[in-house]
């Protein structure tokens, strides 16, 4: 990240909360003279304003700081929308049913995009019964792995972990159309639909 807060941000935010500078600044205990010098690239805020300016303007911290702010589309509860999150450092898998900032470990994290699979993730599903039984013929050593296999449709979203010198593999319970995902530690998230 190469700003702090630009003045453009904070202008963009407040006046889409419909408030006048001074009545960012009351919110804030600041002159609007303050608030004008931010927005103006004037001045910078204390840093000890940076959770009570973000509370004000309706966004996270995370957002402010670096100026991309999300808005939720997801209202339906189309979990087909969903987005993954690997964090690097410890490996956590976050989910979220929607666009967010996610950042673990001190990281923002990027959304993984799902790639088709290929000859070397390729993702073998079969019908038992009512249940998906699905493999992925791929080397599970700690350096190299599937790290999770995933099952989602429009109303579900299951996740299996999944840990290195075992088995890529998993059942899902056949609940309609959807998408089977594969996270590779090493080539990223793949994807299949059944």
């Amino acid at each position: 990240m190469n700003h702090y807060i630009t003045g453009t941000t904070i202008r963009t935010l407040r006046e889409n909360k419909k408030m006048t500078q001074a009545e960012l600044a009351g919110v804030l205990g600041v002159s609007d003279k303050a608030v004008s010098k931010w927005e103006t690239s004037k001045g910078l805020p204390d840093i000890t304003l940076i959770e009570p300016l973000a509370k004000a303007l309706g966004i996270s911290v995370m957002e402010l700081l670096t100026g991309d702010y999300v808005t939720n589309q997801n209202r339906s509860g189309n979990m087909m929308r969903s987005r993954i999150y690997v964090c690097p450092v410890c490996g956590n898998v976050i989910h979220t049913t929607g666009e967010a900032v996610v950042s673990c470990c001190g990281i923002t994290l990027p959304v993984l995009e799902a790639e088709e699979t290929d000859e070397a993730h390729a993702i073998i599903c079969e019908r038992v019964e009512d249940e998906y039984y699905v493999t992925v013929e791929h080397e599970m050593t700690k350096e190299h792995h599937i790290s999770f296999l995933a099952y989602v449709t429009s109303d579900k979203f299951e996740m299996v972990k999944l840990y290195a010198e075992g088995n890529a593999q998993s059942r899902f319970l056949i609940r309609g159309h959807g998408f089977l995902y594969a996270y590779c530690n090493k080539h990223g998230l793949m994807r299949m639909r059944v």
